[in-house]
């Protein structure tokens, strides 16, 4: 016989610390549903994620270099599955709730602009008197009414823990839902377990592609960087000269180890000094309960000072960024003006929206390649 929901619920109950969010607790949906017959609410969040068409787009969508740069550089879905994959390591060893931070992890980017944090904010100052543009918010609007799949309902209709953990950066009045009794301070431990596995991910990932590129130099990395050099001396002690590439990608094994170490012995050191008893304790907490240690952090500043001034900025990443941005503005622009231009769905929601808000989100959509192709048909090819 097939496992159950119920019984795949007892089997939290049993397994998982009091803190943790369980899937048979959930506050819900906002549009009523029959509950899924072999998987729990976030097992069934999670395939919702993962079929939708703004998870497939990732595939196609800057991490940090532009979209077809390079065959071994990271897209924003490779980022998206590696956060996962964190995610769930870091959730099981503080046994809390695995499927949760995982779909957490996967839809966190859902709402991710062409080019990178570089479109993010172009479109934020495109929108600037109309509420602006952040791709936290804009996970929310795309798993709650962008995705059009269901004939019940708008968007994927996720559970209230979910929804709640694609809000990492808001404040308690603009989370999602209602909690009764209390004001919630805090996120889920599973919402911040995503949200730091997001930064341990893209740190140590740049890290990989900026050298992968030749942007970053390894002896440079052991000069001015104390994660690099520890990690890399630690690599040299126990396995001798290893090739190029299997050195660089151990060295950065270490490094995301180290880290998921810290973060995992200093989380528990704080819940249980917080002495959390449920996961709605944990809400009420003042302050984040997953993070790392005082020495790790100021080792992570430094290294992320080290990517800014070295990486994020250099012309070999930079300019095709700011070129493509430029793209991005003369096309809102155009769209502006021709509005009927725009896909069938964005036209219809150009009524209930308003023009920059239903254009906002169509070109939010766009792969990198798609605006290209856009750019090129309206404005030709030299541009």
């Amino acid at each position: 016989m097939p496992v159950t929901r119920e019984e795949l619920e007892v089997r939290e109950r049993r397994a998982l610390a009091p803190h943790a969010q369980l899937s048979g607790e959930t506050r819900g949906r906002k549009h009523k549903e029959t509950p899924p017959d072999w998987r729990t609410h976030f097992q069934r969040d999670r395939d919702r994620v993962i079929h939708s068409r703004a998870f497939r787009r990732l595939e196609y969508k800057t991490q940090v270099f532009l979209n077809g740069t390079g065959d071994h550089y990271r897209t924003r879905l490779t980022h998206t599955i590696e956060v996962a994959a964190i995610s769930r390591n870091i959730a099981r060893a503080l046994r809390i709730n695995e499927d949760l931070a995982e779909t957490i992890a996967l839809a966190h980017d859902l709402g991710h602009s062409p080019f990178g944090h570089k479109g993010e904010h172009v479109l934020d100052r495109l929108m600037k008197k109309d509420g602006g543009f952040e791709h936290n918010r804009h996970s929310l609007r795309i798993v709650e009414e962008l995705e059009q799949k269901y004939p019940d309902f708008p968007g994927l209709n996720l559970t209230w823990e979910v929804r709640e953990g694609l809000l990492k950066h808001s404040t308690a009045l603009l989370q999602p839902g209602k909690r009764n009794s209390f004001v919630a301070k805090n996120a889920s431990l599973e919402a911040q377990v995503a949200n730091l596995a997001d930064e341990i991910a893209y740190y140590s990932h740049d890290l990989d592609d900026g050298l992968e590129a030749g942007l970053l130099e390894e002896k440079k990395l052991v000069d001015e960087v104390q994660i690099w050099r520890e990690a890399a001396a630690c690599v040299r002690k126990e396995h001798g000269e290893l090739p190029d590439e299997c050195r660089r990608y151990y060295t950065i094994r270490c490094i995301i180890d180290d880290q998921v170490k810290d973060v995992v012995r200093t989380s528990e050191g704080l819940i249980r000094d917080a002495g959390v008893a449920s996961a709605d304790d944990v809400r009420r907490q003042g302050k984040a309960l997953i993070g790392y240690s005082k020495q790790r952090k100021t080792l992570n500043l430094q290294l992320r000072k080290y990517l800014y001034r070295n990486f994020y900025y250099h012309p070999a990443v930079h300019r095709p960024n700011l070129r493509a941005t430029r793209m991005m503005r003369e096309l809102f622009e155009y769209f502006l003006e021709h509005p009927k231009a725009v896909g069938e769905f964005s036209r219809k929601q150009i009524t209930r929206l308003g023009r920059r808000r239903a254009i906002c989100d169509y070109i939010a959509g766009m792969t990198d390649l798609y605006l290209m192709k856009e750019h090129n048909r309206f404005f030709g090819a030299k541009s």
